[in-house]
Order: structure tokens, then sequence, then C-alpha cells
């Protein structure tokens, strides 16, 4: 039996160079969320590819991926929120709590990274990508199941889940 996260563990490509892969497994059934999720899997891999290059280059293109993935993480937060919100999502308080956890996480190992304090980059991003996947596995299929059964109750529609 398969389960949400055997596609987490699932990670590697052909390449060495993927850490995780999309599966329809992290899918919640609503396009733009499935699509920014989609991005995050992206913006995971590119992160992870800079922690690859060589010592002399590390620190730049670390920092410029570090940049793109907190910057991603908050519009897409923020974006989920405002649906969650939209919905009437009953455990949004519990969510945003979850989010504003992960952002205060990536903001300091950021600015451990940039003070020069010993950080290990391909540690953080592992660790970045068990917790933003293992949301999604978990925290973001609640909602979906949430959506779902409110929309078979006839209580939500379509447009009101896209705005």
């Amino acid at each position: 039996m398969i389960n949400k996260f055997d596609a987490i563990d699932i990670s590697k490509g052909d390449d060495n160079l993927t850490l995780v892969t999309w599966s329809e497994l992290f899918a919640v059934g609503i396009d733009l969320i499935d699509n920014q999720h989609y991005e995050l899997v992206n913006l995971t891999n590119q992160l992870y590819q800079a922690c690859m290059t060589r010592d002399e280059e590390l620190g730049t293109l670390f920092k410029d991926s570090l940049h793109r993935m907190v910057e991603y993480v908050r519009f897409h937060f923020s974006a989920e929120l405002e649906l969650l919100a939209r919905i009437k999502y009953p455990n949004y308080q519990e969510h945003k709590q979850q989010h504003d956890q992960l952002v205060k996480q990536i903001l300091e190992a950021a600015k451990e990274f940039e003070g020069g304090k010993k950080f290990v980059p391909n540690n953080f991003v592992r660790t970045l990508k068990d917790w933003v996947f293992g949301h999604i596995a978990i925290c973001d299929q609640q909602y979906a199941a949430y959506v779902k059964d409110q929309k078979h109750k006839g209580l939500l529609t379509d447009a009101e889940i896209n705005g």
C-alpha cells in the first residue's frame, strides 16, 4: 500500500541532482495550489543543486537560491492562507502557525548563513524538503479533504475555491 510519504522518500532523480520529484500524491486538487507546490519542488531542487557546487561558488549560488525559496514560500503561504480564509477552513489558525514556524526557521537559517555561522547547506535543504513536503503530504491534504467534503455536500463551489 502506498501512502503520502512514499513520494517523498522516492526523492533521487536519475541525475543525483534532484532531491525531490513531483508526484500526484502531493496534489490537493486545487490547480492554483498544486501549481505552486510543483514550483516548490523546482525551487527545492535548485537549492539542493546550489549545495552541490564547488566551495568557492557555494556562497553566491546558495544565497541566491535561498532568497528565491524564501520569497516563493512567502508568496505561496499567503495564497494558501487566503484560500483557507475564503473557504472558512476550521483549522486555519493552526495551519497559519505551521507556516509561520517554517518561515521563521528559513529566515533564521538564512541569517546564520549570511552571518558566517557554521552552517551545512545540504543538511538545511534536506530538512526543508522534509518539512515542506511533510506539510503538503499531511496538513495540506487535511484541507483538501475538507474542500472535497464541502463540495460533496454542496456547501462549497469551484467559484468560491478559485476566488
